[in-house]
């Protein structure tokens, strides 16, 4: 090899690395810019969370409340907020996989190079889930679940039944 040779592999190096952290620096900022919704109790409360987990919107609708029951109301609706924020978070954690995904599988594949899975925020790029179609563009998703939830118990293994 000729000895400016292996200077232009550093360099070619380098600059892949300076695109891969850009390309990430991307990825994160358009999962600071998401917002996801959550919905629980048919539509009765949703959510809003950013690309971070940070709760950033809650709406009640007025059907939620009872006004002949004020404790059971608050307490149903407490725990109406609470499965629509688990819903909305559970839907961030597949956005930040399905983004982060490209980046998980990092470092270890070069020799000598060090691992740089950490980078992405999962350590090691386990648990990571298949990439998708590519990173959804930033803007409210909905969580809500399939069916119309009930208020939990808040124990958060089986809803019951509030009336």
């Amino acid at each position: 090899m000729e000895p400016g040779g292996e200077q232009l592999d550093m360099q070619q190096l380098f600059a892949a690395a300076a695109a891969m952290q850009s390309q990430i620096m991307n990825a994160q900022q358009e999962l600071a810019d998401a917002e996801v919704l959550g919905t629980a109790g048919g539509g009765l409360v949703t959510v809003t969370v950013n690309g971070q987990g940070e709760l950033v919107d809650v709406t009640i609708q007025p059907d939620a409340i009872d006004p002949a029951d004020p404790a059971e109301t608050a307490e149903s609706i407490a725990d109406l907020i609470l499965a629509a924020y688990r819903a909305a978070c559970g839907a961030v954690d597949d956005l930040q996989q399905q983004t982060m995904a490209p980046f998980a599988n990092l470092g270890g594949g070069l020799p000598g190079m060090p691992d740089l899975a950490g980078l992405t925020g999962q350590p090691g790029g386990a648990g990571a889930a298949e990439s998708g179609p590519g990173p959804a563009e930033p803007g409210p998703r909905d969580a809500g679940s399939s069916s119309p939830a009930e208020p939990s118990d808040g124990d958060g293994d089986t809803p019951t039944s509030g009336n």
